[in-house]
């Protein structure tokens, strides 16, 4: 169980939506909390309201992520809980219209995959050295089932829970915790520019930020690696799992529903 008094704490993407309520949620438990955003000012503006520390930067990057946790290390000794939360959602696919551009690839394979890859780089010597540390890495319900209406989003999400499950079982015995954040849809920002297609899927179950500083607070002292605050999603990955060709028909035909307006 990770005990957030007095921990160091980064939150990327801290500067809005899941962020920001983490960034609130950990200050709350007494955590010295890092608050990391591309946006200097958003990222000052939830510092400054939880008694944080402002390091604004693109913790996609290598750079990026080697001053954040420099920056934390400087202040508060060794990062506890790093939470590798910024991400991206392109809309399209490889063709037709709004298909995705190959710099828009780029990008969600940089913020939503290589962030964490980059992440655990800069990390885990450190903690492997002292026998503890813990990674959190928001990834989507989208990293288990699928996101219509956006292949990278979908691609680059699978590729995190991916990553994220390696880590676990090749660092566990060795005192590192790492969990997958898998929400659906989060009444945030990024939700209001999935499109028309992301709006109709998610917005109808859509739960407040609230909902996931609540799974990620009591998923944080079970330490179990899928944090659902969707708890339906495990039923759908069963099923996914038990038939996955009765699955993607379903899928098909929402997708054909959602493309026709019904």
């Amino acid at each position: 169980m990770l005990e957030l008094s007095g921990a160091c704490v980064v939150v990327t993407g801290g500067g809005s939506g899941i962020g920001a309520e983490l960034s609130r949620r950990f200050a709350q438990q007494g955590a010295h909390v890092v608050v990391n955003d591309l946006d200097p000012a958003s990222a000052k503006a939830v510092a400054d309201e939880i008694g944080g520390l402002t390091a604004p930067g693109d913790a996609a990057t290598l750079d990026g992520v080697e001053a954040v946790v420099a920056l934390a290390r400087e202040r508060f000794g060794e990062v506890d809980l790093f939470c590798a939360n910024a991400g991206v959602a392109p809309r399209g696919g490889p063709v037709g219209p709004g298909a995705t551009t190959p710099q828009a690839w780029a990008q969600a394979l940089e913020v939503n995959v290589l962030a964490h890859v980059r992440a655990a780089e800069v990390l885990l010597p450190a903690w492997l050295a002292r026998g503890r540390g813990h990674l959190l890495v928001t990834a989507s319900a989208a990293g288990l089932l699928t996101m219509l209406g956006s292949a990278p989003y979908a691609v680059t999400k699978h590729a995190a829970v991916a990553f994220a499950e390696w880590l676990r079982l090749t660092y566990s015995h060795r005192g590192v915790v790492v969990q997958a954040l898998c929400p659906q849809g989060v009444r945030t920002p990024m939700l209001a520019g999935t499109g028309r297609l992301g709006r109709a899927l998610l917005e109808p179950d859509a739960v407040d930020v609230s909902v996931v500083g609540d799974a990620v607070l009591a998923a944080l002292g079970t330490g179990q690696f899928l944090v659902l605050p969707h708890p339906e999603v495990a039923g759908y990955l069963a099923a996914k799992a038990a038939d996955p060709d009765d699955w993607l028909e379903s899928m098909n035909r929402l997708q054909q529903r959602l493309e026709s307006g019904r």
